[in-house]
């Protein structure tokens, strides 16, 4: 596989129409369910369909984290059982530097998501090469030129675009440029929620972060959002700088949920930015799974509960959308 730094860099067009029809909402799937987590015991084919079948009723491309046996599973059943659903696979990278073991992993992935891509190609949309690994907070944080390395190792051996995703915060800085400048398009993270907005500044506050910070640093790339909701439930104990009491401002539940997602798919429409919603089912390992309290905000951003049933804030967008 090349990584050659002189490798010329051809941008592949990201098409985001589904034939003549435009892909404006998207959404992320996770797949792990109760008992069910990364590297520990993933989804059947049984269950995959199950939730394949509830997300067609709403979305045509869905989001995909990681390159192993479960995204395998996932883009074999949508195969297999003819859904019509396209997919913008993920290649998950961790830092190397402080963890020498990982790059060992962090190259299974890229080749798999090489394999999976190139094998699924009318399935897979794009590939994404690491999320949140440039931005400051990020936990599995790696450095440019590694991120660097990756992206090219992927583009070099597909013809499939290539991006990579990132919070906002990286986004705007002219530090990002670099990475921009390799990749078909952009994949940013924007919540309001998470940088201590109400629903009342949501919107309007997207709006600036999208178009005034990152499509101003950016103005020749298509920009996707690749993650953007409003949680249902968060542990209001966890206070303190960084924590997400601390960090959250607006009404979080399901009410408001719904009030965001009226509010969400009006945007999209609006604007025509094809958008990820974060996320499609509840997720209870996040967060520290059986670890932490039923609370904890990272399980509790799906439109659909752990058990797949609707949320009520999810019927009431679909009573809005006439559906």
């Amino acid at each position: 596989m090349s990584n050659s730094k002189q490798d010329p860099f051809i941008p592949r067009k990201f098409d985001p129409f589904f034939g003549s029809e435009w892909i404006g909402n998207a959404v992320s799937y996770g797949f792990y369910r109760k008992g069910q987590a990364p590297g520990m015991k993933g989804p059947s084919e049984k269950e995959i369909l199950e939730d394949l079948n509830i997300i067609s009723q709403y979305w045509r491309l869905i989001r995909l984290y990681g390159s192993d046996g479960d995204s395998e599973r996932v883009l074999k059943v949508i195969r297999d059982h003819k859904i019509p659903i396209k997919v913008m696979l993920g290649v998950w990278l961790e830092n190397e530097t402080k963890n020498r073991g990982r790059k060992k992993e962090n190259l299974r992935e890229a080749r798999k998501g090489i394999e999976l891509g190139n094998r699924y190609s009318d399935i897979v949309a794009a590939i994404n090469v690491g999320n949140e690994t440039r931005i400051s907070w990020s936990h599995h944080r790696m450095q440019q030129h590694t991120l660097l390395n990756y992206i090219r190792i992927v583009r070099n051996n597909t013809d499939l675009p290539v991006t990579t995703a990132d919070d906002y915060n990286y986004w705007n800085k002219t530090d990002s440029k670099e990475i921009a400048d390799e990749i078909d398009f952009i994949v940013t993270h924007i919540y309001a929620l998470w940088n201590g907005k109400t629903l009342e500044e949501a919107f309007e506050w997207m709006d600036r972060i999208y178009f005034h910070e990152v499509k101003a640093m950016h103005p020749d790339k298509e920009i996707i959002i690749g993650e953007t909701g409003w949680a249902t439930d968060y542990d209001r104990s966890k206070t303190g700088p960084g924590q997400q009491a601390s960090l959250i401002k607006g009404e979080v539940s399901d009410e408001a949920q719904g009030k965001y997602l009226v509010q969400h798919y009006e945007w999209v429409d609006k604007n025509r930015v094809t958008t990820f919603l974060f996320e499609a089912f509840d997720e209870p390992w996040k967060g520290g799974g059986d670890a932490t309290g039923p609370h904890e905000v990272e399980k509790h951003w799906g439109v659909f509960y752990e058990n797949r049933r609707p949320k009520e804030s999810f019927q009431k967008l679909l009573i809005h959308l006439g559906l």
